[in-house]
């Protein structure tokens, strides 16, 4: 497995696959051929789908200001290695291909391409929950000292920078009101929500925080805002609310925080490793489900669970999610997606409390369940990969005048 660096993807929104991927694959393709005079950029099945809801044209023509550029939208033409596939070509003054580039943008802002697997090298000698497990009762140790062990002591200030852009991007959306960018004309909802929690009696006040907290980044992220993919952008709410609601209302230190964060990081790759993290791919399941995942593990340990009922914790994270589509209305991150991150994370906390009550023995394995997402997500037909052609995204959810 590469390092959990890469589940940690800090950057705008609102989508990793659809917004970060594209702009890097069109900086890297411009920094190799600067001298062109004109590009050609062609986006495919999912991109091409839902490129305009996620700004996939706007970075692509921003990174080439001042070029000349043509993009080419294709939604009906799936290359065989992924659904998110963009061609980038460089012309000379008389018309000749000078260079050609087929990429593909694979969740959470990597790339590969056809002669890649990876953008970067593994540094984990595991790659199954089963196997990481075994390694910990071995040593002795926990899931976040198993990252020490082969990221080493730097992965700690890498993920408080990550911590630091979670909680500025809550501050933000707390704070910010007025509708979301897109024809959707959606209103934000983490500021009220936050304020009529205050209202309510204990319990309901402590849900409404957690849902304030996960609305403000997924509302940051539509607007193309700053913010983490956890795994991913469209995912983005679910483990900062859930970190953040344990340091309000369980008064989690830092470096329990910190601590939690580099064992949802790698309950996160594993999915990535063996399965997929990309709604194009494997639908919702494998961006909410896996974030679901990431939080429901992280909040287990926070709590002083046992690195099995950690595993338990995250397997009924994605189990629960199993077969969730990825349908987005009007090709924006915004329906269903928002309101997905909220659930994802009450769910998270109560995945805990679930599985704090057992000896964190059960039937089915993270492993089994991971491999279970990814047969269900190449099961789905197109329609409920990130098209916006079926399901929620069939009807029309544009404002009435």
């Amino acid at each position: 497995m590469e390092s959990i660096k890469e589940i940690y993807k800090i950057g705008h929104g609102p989508s990793s696959s659809h917004t970060m991927g594209p702009k890097k694959a069109a900086v890297k393709f411009l920094d190799k051929n600067p001298e062109a005079s004109r590009y050609e950029a062609v986006l495919y099945g999912s991109l091409a789908a839902t490129g305009k809801g996620h700004l996939t044209d706007y970075v692509i023509e921003q990174t080439f200001a001042g070029r000349e550029l043509q993009i080419l939208w294709e939604p009906k033409t799936f290359l065989p290695r992924h659904p998110n596939a963009l061609k980038f070509t460089a012309f000379d003054a008389a018309n000749t291909v000078l260079d050609e580039w087929t990429c593909y943008s694979v969740g959470g802002g990597a790339l590969i391409d056809d002669f890649t697997e990876s953008e970067t090298t593994n540094i984990y000698p595991h790659r199954s929950m089963d196997e990481i497990l075994a390694w910990c009762s071995r040593n002795e140790k926990q899931f976040w000292e198993y990252v020490e062990e082969y990221e080493g002591k730097d992965i700690w200030n890498f993920l408080e920078e990550v911590w630091e852009v979670m909680l500025a991007s809550i501050k933000r959306g707390l704070a910010t009101d007025g509708n979301l960018p897109g024809g959707l004309r959606l209103p934000r909802k983490a500021a009220s929500f936050n304020l009529k929690g205050q209202n309510f009696a204990t319990p309901f006040k402590r849900r409404s925080q957690l849902f304030s907290y996960a609305l403000a980044v997924s509302e940051e992220n539509a607007s193309g805002g700053k913010i983490v993919a956890a795994p991913t952008c469209g995912a983005c709410g679910v483990l900062p609310a859930v970190l953040h609601y344990f340091s309000k209302v369980h008064k989690t230190d830092k470096k329990t925080i910190l601590r939690a964060l580099a064992t949802a990081g790698l309950i996160g790759n594993i999915v990535k490793t063996n399965a997929s993290i990309s709604g194009a791919e494997v639908g919702c399941q494998g961006e909410v489900g896996t974030a679901c995942a990431m939080a429901s593990g992280a909040a287990t340990q926070m709590m002083g669970g046992s690195i099995n009922q950690i595993e338990y914790s995250a397997e009924m994270g994605l189990e629960h999610h199993l077969g969730l589509t990825c349908d987005p209305v009007a090709g924006l991150v915004q329906i269903p997606c928002i309101e997905r991150n909220a659930f994802a994370a009450e769910r998270a906390v109560s995945h805990n409390n679930y599985a704090l009550l057992t000896d964190g023995r059960h039937r089915i394995s993270f492993d089994e369940v991971v491999e279970t997402m990814y047969n269900t997500g190449i099961d789905l037909q197109s329609k409920y990969r990130e098209t916006s052609e079926g399901g929620l995204a069939h009807f029309d959810a544009l404002p009435k005048c």
